[in-house]
């Protein structure tokens, strides 16, 4: 059985190394170089922001995934050599409105959850400078670092024997009697028996040019800034007003991010790096010492609520699309490529192969 992947993001890249651990054939193609969209740009946190605001199916795909990543980051370190820095961080989420909503989903869902008062934000926290009373902490939230995962995944897949094809532009779809017999790039047409698009934020204008059934899926430029800092000057991912900060290891900070439908356009701005300096430097002011090294934006793949579509297209029989994750791709990826793998082996139950199309487009 041969398949074709399209889109070379963390989903694409995962659901290739899941189905060639299985022996498939595998081609992976993507229109520049793999990992280097959404994947590249966000911030790796292993977590939904503010996770009692989703629904019970992206709850479910999320600790599901948060299960898999200690084995899968071993098994990508151990398999590329490079390290895709997996970090047990824990989360700090200032949200008093939300506390009771929290502790509730936490009692459902048997998570690590707490309200802490004041004193324990400034000891977990030294350097934040809260205006609130209380939190909520999450000690068992970890991140990867969005690069290196991507790099890793990519030199993993290579080595299993993926067929990976960089710098192929999907110009369209072959069909012929309710079956997609290929896929025409920007360098020639490429067979299959299944294919599968994880094209991302790409994905609704793709499936326009075949049919009418379009998933709900938009661009979202998130902007991002990034300060060089010492190790440890903050410890925890922070998460407050939509914004997050994210220690990693060497002591760079990531802060964002931004929330923009601004469609394919993916330049940074000078007012969205001023906004986030402000946000960040007001709460963690010490970062005022220290310079903005590094700015960027990126496109998620933006959908109804947050919910992923997972799901063999209704037209045609060997079309599979995994795409839409917004701002969860990381968290969800490896669950939802184990589902897909699931509905191409046709072992998902009625529930699973359906769930995550239907309530995309309810929400």
């Amino acid at each position: 059985m041969q398949y074709l992947i399209t889109g070379g993001g963390i989903i694409g890249m995962m659901t290739a190394l899941m189905l060639r651990q299985q022996g498939a054939d595998v081609t992976l193609i993507d229109r520049q170089l793999a990992g280097r969209e959404s994947t590249w740009a966000g911030g790796g946190i292993v977590s939904p922001l503010y996770p009692w605001r989703y629904p019970e199916s992206v709850t479910r795909l999320a600790s599901r995934s948060q299960a898999l990543y200690p084995e899968l980051t071993d098994y990508l370190l151990e398999t590329s050599g490079i390290d895709p820095e997996y970090l047990i961080s824990g989360m700090l989420t200032i949200a008093p409105d939300e506390e009771q909503d929290a502790l509730q989903w936490a009692t459902k869902n048997h998570k690590q959850l707490s309200r802490i008062p004041k004193d324990e934000i400034s000891e977990l926290e030294p350097e934040f400078a809260p205006d609130t009373e209380s939190a909520i902490w999450m000690p068992d939230v970890a991140q990867v670092r969005n690069p290196r995962i991507a790099k890793s995944m990519r030199e993993t897949i290579i080595r299993l024997g993926v067929e990976l094809l960089e710098e192929h532009e999907l110009h369209g779809l072959v069909t012929d009697s309710g079956k997609v017999t290929g896929v025409e790039t920007s360098k020639r047409i490429l067979h299959a028996d299944n294919i599968i698009l994880c094209t991302g934020a790409w994905t609704a204008q793709l499936v326009s040019l075949f049919s009418d059934l379009i998933p709900v899926i938009e661009p979202v430029r998130g902007q991002m800034i990034l300060f060089k800092t010492a190790p440890d000057l903050i410890k925890h991912i922070t998460l407050w007003e939509d914004r997050y900060a994210i220690p990693r290891k060497d002591g760079r900070i990531l802060f964002g991010s931004t929330v923009e439908y601004s469609g394919f356009i993916k330049q940074t701005t000078e007012d969205a790096e001023a906004e986030l300096y402000d946000v960040v430097t007001n709460r963690y002011p010490i970062l005022k010492e220290y310079e903005v090294e590094l700015q960027w934006a990126g496109l998620r793949p933006g959908s109804p609520s947050g919910v992923p579509y997972i799901a063999r297209h209704p037209e045609y029989e060997n079309l599979y699309i995994n795409a839409g994750h917004f701002r969860n791709g990381v968290v969800l990826a490896p669950a939802s490529c184990e589902l897909m793998l699931k509905l191409l082996a046709g072992t998902a139950d009625e529930s699973e192969s359906h769930d995550y199309m239907l309530e995309a487009e309810r929400s």
